[in-house]
C-alpha cells in the first residue's frame, strides 16, 4: 500500500493561525505598510520596499509544518532538511518537537510507516522521495508551485531529447531536486550553470567545440551522470533555480540562445533551443520592489535581512550592493551597536564584524528588505533596533509606530 500524501493541508488552518500570528507576524511593519512603508522616528528615516518577507510558498509550508505537528501529536514528526533558509524560522520548528533529519543523530534508515515526514518548500531528490517511500511513511509535501512549474519544464525538455540548462547553484537543495527530475526523464541530461562566465564557458564549447575534458572539470559536480558536451550541448533548454537574479537568468538564456544560433543558424534554432522563465513572481516582485526602492529614494545604506544560504535574499543584497552601502544581517542580533554590525558581505562566504556602518550626526535615511524566507517579525525587531541605535531609547516616533 503507497503512503499516505497531504498536499493540500491537513485541515487545521484555523487551529494554527494563532501560534503562526504570534511566532511571525509584527503589528509594527503592519503600521508601517499603512503609512506608506515609511517609519519616521528622531533623525532615523526608514523605508521598507513595497514588496518582503514571507512568500506564499513559504507561507504556505510553515503553515503545513504547524497543521502537521497539529494533526500528529503522538507521532514522530521529521523534516527531510531545513523547510526554508531561514534559521529563526527552523527553530521554532525545532521547537514545535517537529526534528531534521538532516541532524546529527538521525537517519532515514530509522524511519518506520508510523512516522510523519514534511518534504520542503525547495521540494526533494526523486531518489529521497523513493527511500521515504520504501520506509511506507506518511508524507506532508509542501514543495512550492513555482518550483513544480521549472519541473514541469525540464521534464518535457528531456523527454522531447533536451538537455536541460539550469542557471543555479549546483549544492541548493531546490537545484538538486530539479536536476532529479531532469535525469530521471526522457534522455535525462543536464548542466548547471552558476552565472554569466559558466555560461560563457558552456556557450564557447557549443560554438567552437574544445576540450571536452576541461569542460567536464570544470562542471565536475553540475553535470548529470555520462554528460557528454559533444552530445548533450547539442540541443539545450534553459531553467533556473526560482530564486536566481531574474535579469541574469534571462541574459543567460539569451547568451545559450546565441550560442545555438551562431552554432546551427536561424534554421537550426527552433529544433536545438527552447527556453521558459521560471522566475517565481514572489522573487520577481521583491527584486522589483528594490529596484524601485533604490530609484526613489536618497538612501544612506541598505539592510537586508534574512539568512546567509537564501538565495533569493544574497540576490537582493546583490543587488543592492551595487547602488548603495548594503549590509545583509541574518538577524536584528547583527546590530550589535551603533559603531559595530556584524554581516555578510555580498561577495564573501563568512559573516564578518564591521565599525562606522551608522552614520553618527544629521539625519540618516535606510533602506530595509528582507528574503522570502524572513517572517515579518524579525523585521518589526530589527525597525526597533534601527530606532535604538540611532536616536537612543525612549525617543517617541513621528509616523508610523505600533
Amino acid at each position: 500500500m503507497p503512503p499516505l500524501i497531504f498536499r493540500k493541508g491537513l485541515d487545521f488552518k484555523h487551529e494554527v493561525a494563532d501560534a503562526l500570528s504570534e511566532s511571525y507576524h509584527s503589528a509594527l511593519v503592519n503600521a508601517i505598510k499603512d503609512d506608506d512603508y515609511r517609519y519616521a522616528s528622531g533623525r532615523l528615516t526608514i523605508h521598507l520596499a513595497r514588496e518582503f518577507g514571507f512568500c506564499y510558498g513559504v507561507d504556505r509550508a510553515v503553515d503545513y509544518a504547524y497543521q502537521t505537528r497539529k494533526r500528529f501529536p503522538n507521532r514522530q514528526v521529521l523534516l527531510t532538511g531545513e523547510i526554508i533558509h531561514n534559521p529563526h524560522v527552523n527553530d521554532q520548528l525545532r521547537a514545535q518537537g517537529i526534528r531534521f533529519l538532516t541532524d546529527e543523530g538521525e537517519s532515514i534508515d530509522a524511519l518506520t510507516p508510523d512516522d510523519v515526514v514534511i518534504l520542503p518548500a525547495f521540494g526533494v531528490t526523486i531518489e529521497l522521495l523513493e527511500q521515504l517511500d520504501r520506509r511506507g511513511c506518511t508524507l506532508v509535501d509542501t514543495t512550492c508551485g513555482s518550483v513544480l512549474n521549472v519541473w514541469k519544464n525540464v521534464k518535457r525538455y528531456a523527454r522531447d531529447g533536451f538537455t536541460s540548462v539550469i542557471h543555479g547553484k549546483y549544492w541548493h537543495e531546490e537545484t538538486r531536486a530539479t536536476a532529479s527530475q531532469a535525469l530521471h526523464a526522457g534522455t535525462g541530461h543536464y548542466l548547471v550553470v552558476l552565472n554569466r562566465d559558466e555560461a560563457g564557458v558552456a556557450c564557447s564549447y557549443i560554438r567552437h567545440g574544445g576540450d571536452h575534458h576541461a569542460v567536464l572539470a570544470r562542471f565536475q559536480n553540475a553535470v548529470s551522470p555520462n554528460f557528454d558536451p559533444d552530445r548533450d550541448l547539442q540541443r539545450v533548454g534553459c531553467a533556473n533555480q526560482t530564486t536566481m537574479l531574474s535579469s541574469e537568468s534571462l541574459e543567460i538564456g539569451e547568451m545559450f540562445r546565441d550560442a545555438v544560433r551562431d552554432r546551427y543558424g536561424d534554421a537550426g534554432l527552433a529544433g536545438r533551443f527552447r527556453a521558459f522563465d521560471t522566475i517565481c513572481s514572489a522573487t520577481q516582485d521583491r527584486q522589483d520592489a528594490i529596484a524601485s526602492l533604490l530609484d526613489q529614494r536618497a538612501l544612506d545604506l541598505m539592510v537586508v535581512i534574512g539568512g546567509y544560504n537564501s538565495s533569493n535574499t544574497c540576490n537582493l543584497a546583490r543587488m543592492c550592493e551595487a547602488r548603495v552601502p548594503t549590509y545583509h544581517i541574518a538577524a536584528p542580533e547583527c546590530l550589535v551597536s551603533a559603531e559595530t554590525i556584524r554581516y555578510k558581505p555580498v561577495t564573501a562566504k563568512q559573516e564578518v564584524t564591521a565599525g562606522g556602518w551608522l552614520p553618527s550626526l544629521g539625519e540618516v535615511c535606510i533602506g530595509l528588505t528582507s528574503g522570502a524566507s524572513t517572517p515579518d517579525n524579525l523585521v518589526g525587531t530589527a525597525i526597533r533596533r534601527l530606532d535604538e541605535l540611532a536616536n537612543g531609547a525612549g525617543n517617541p516616533p513621528r509616523a508610523g509606530r505600533a
